[in-house]
């Protein structure tokens, strides 16, 4: 019995550790042993109940049973158990779905519940390697096709298969028919009209759009609120002008969110729903934020609606949004998400009244990673608090360091647009190790904001003042590029502490401004330099050691150091180096077999 499978990632082939089948499907009787048919009947049961929405839910908990069966894996040869669960949809591909749990969430989170083997046959060529990694890369574990990429990993493994006639190319589609109708008052009427003699007709756009009435009778008798409104049901056949009948039932009011940012653009045109010309320069946007229990509909639903309007030509683009977000749940203290019949609710306006509103906005983008929450710490409140307390001190000691020099050298530099000291001062060994950190303060910080990564974003923001502190210690410290840095900080800790930092900012002799009308920090390359870095070294995908190169290293002075290195032999295990894959300045990737 040949068993099809369908999959986008063909690399992936050789780290297959099973087979799952749709529970109702007839593939499923079959290869269900006597030895398991009445566990896999009652599971089968058990999934009757389940909507394929439900059994295709990312957030829910992964189920399946053992069939008793085994398949064999046509690259590898080696045999693997064929199991059931109801996230395979029988009705969607083949109804048989590989199991990868090395290189997809999913498979990853099915394979830890039911302790089966996770193998990862995919190297992160840029950075060490975490499970599951979804992403495309080198191969490795994979045989012959170790060390080729995803991309020409595919492209060998169709070739051989194919001629072999196990594989082919294929293309799935995903679209589903999307049900619109509602029987309820509350939505969009749907505009058509149902006459005897036309037929269903549209209701023309002039007389768009159908209003809703207002005196409706709500008793609940299993029919549509409207069907029961004569005045709103009986009207006139746009075509021939005989009596006909509205649509009774009302759109799902998806169907309203799946395009409500283009109304916003143009909320008060009452001749279309919207200006074009608006739309298209204000849109698509540019970062959606929400929860992942949207990801199956609504924004699925928004994607049709956009591209049905550019096919329209309403619109000059075709994704709704450009990029996507969702954000994490905090929970309450025992780790247990919050709820009043619980008791573990956490009132924001008690810490902000104790601690005040920048350091509970600095606690929530500190302690919890922003897509995944976390629970709620008072230790980290109070350890925020202090961190704060540090900067201050740090700025009223360098100003108070600066007037006692002269009175006027504060306004001076804070006057001064063109103040760089870090270009006319010779800078020693202390002060171009300041300069590195805060560089790469600015770098980090910037680079992980735009990520959502505010928790690494501020404790970036803590080294520097680490570093920062203990340069003030030095006695010879130089005051400007103390001053300077200090800026630098403000600027970039400002969008997660505004009010603190615009007190510290005029604190620094910036009176009557904002640090917010400041321009952000820019880094700079060069200064981040050191004569020697240290970078990772994988090899198949797992880190083995570290290595010092030079800053300005080579692919080729690299694999010279690399070889010389004393546990290189231990690293590579006797194996025959295949590639080796230097990413500058970050990890060099060995591929062995």
């Amino acid at each position: 019995l040949d068993l099809t499978c369908f999959t986008t990632r063909l690399d992936t082939l050789c780290g297959v550790v099973a087979l799952v089948i749709a529970p109702d499907s007839e593939l499923c009787d079959l290869l269900t042993t006597k030895e398991n048919e009445e566990a896999v009947k009652a599971y089968q049961q058990e999934t009757l109940s389940l909507s394929d929405i439900d059994r295709s839910s990312t957030t829910r908990e992964k189920t399946g049973i053992f069939t008793g069966s085994y398949a064999v894996n046509p690259v590898t040869n080696e045999k693997i158990p064929v199991w059931t669960a109801n996230y395979v949809i029988s009705g969607y591909g083949t109804g048989c779905v590989m199991v990868v749990p090395g290189h997809d969430e999913r498979d990853y989170e099915f394979c830890k519940t039911f302790d089966l083997p996770i193998v990862q046959v995919i190297s992160n060529p840029n950075e060490e390697t975490v499970l599951p990694y979804s992403d495309y890369g080198v191969l490795v574990n994979s045989g012959k096709y170790s060390g080729m990429t995803s991309e020409e990993a595919q492209t060998e493994m169709l070739n051989d298969l194919a001629s072999n006639h196990l594989a082919e190319k294929h293309v799935n589609y995903r679209l589903r028919d999307w049900l619109v109708s509602r029987q309820r008052y509350w939505g969009t009427p749907i505009p058509m009209i149902y006459c005897d003699k036309c037929g269903e007709v549209p209701v023309p756009e002039e007389d768009l759009p159908v209003e809703l009435p207002f005196d409706v009778d709500f008793t609940p008798d299993g029919k549509s609120p409207l069907l029961k409104h004569e005045g709103f049901m009986n009207t006139t056949c746009p075509h021939c002008g005989g009596p006909a009948r509205r649509d009774p039932d009302t759109l799902d009011t998806f169907v309203c969110s799946s395009w409500y940012q283009f109304r916003y653009v143009d909320n008060h045109n009452d001749k279309e729903m919207f200006d074009s010309d608006k739309v298209n320069q204000m849109c698509p946007v540019d970062h959606y934020i929400g929860g992942a229990e949207h990801a199956a509909m609504h924004l699925l639903y928004s994607r049709f609606i956009t591209k049905a309007l550019r096919d329209m030509g309403m619109l000059d683009f075709d994704e709704p949004f450009q990029a996507l977000t969702h954000q994490g749940t905090i929970l309450g203290q025992d780790g247990i998400k919050m709820s009043k019949s619980l008791g573990n609710t956490i009132s924001p306006d008690k810490y902000i009244d104790k601690y005040g509103s920048d350091a509970l906005r600095l606690f929530l983008a500190f302690a919890f990673s922003y897509v995944e929450g976390g629970p709620w710490n008072d230790d980290t409140v109070i350890a925020i608090t202090k961190y704060m307390a540090r900067i201050q001190r740090l700025v009223e000691d360098t100003v108070k360091a600066i007037n006692q020099k002269d009175s006027n050298l504060l306004t001076k530099w804070a006057n001064d647009s063109k103040f760089d000291p870090w270009s006319t001062i010779q800078l020693d060994e202390a002060d171009q190790e300041l300069n590195r950190s805060k560089h790469y303060a600015i770098k980090e910080v910037t680079i992980d904001a735009n990520k959502f990564q505010f928790n690494t974003s501020i404790a970036r923001l803590m080294e520097l003042l680490n570093t920062l502190q203990n340069y003030a210690k030095n006695k010879n410290a130089k005051l400007e590029l103390i001053y300077q840095t200090l800026c630098d900080y403000l600027r970039l800790l400002a969008p997660f502490a505004p009010h603190f930092t615009d007190e510290l900012w005029e604190m620094l002799g910036h009176e009557n401004t904002s640090v917010f009308l400041e321009k952000w920090p820019q880094f700079d390359e060069d200064a981040l330099k050191q004569d020697l870095i240290e970078i990772a070294v994988q090899v198949n995908g797992k880190v083995k050691g570290r290595i010092d190169i030079p800053h300005d290293a080579n692919q080729k002075s690299v694999e010279e150091i690399l070889y010389k290195e004393a546990d290189f032999s231990d690293w590579i295990q006797e194996k025959t180096v295949v590639k080796i894959i230097y990413v500058p300045g970050r990890i060099v990737n060995v591929v062995v077999k």
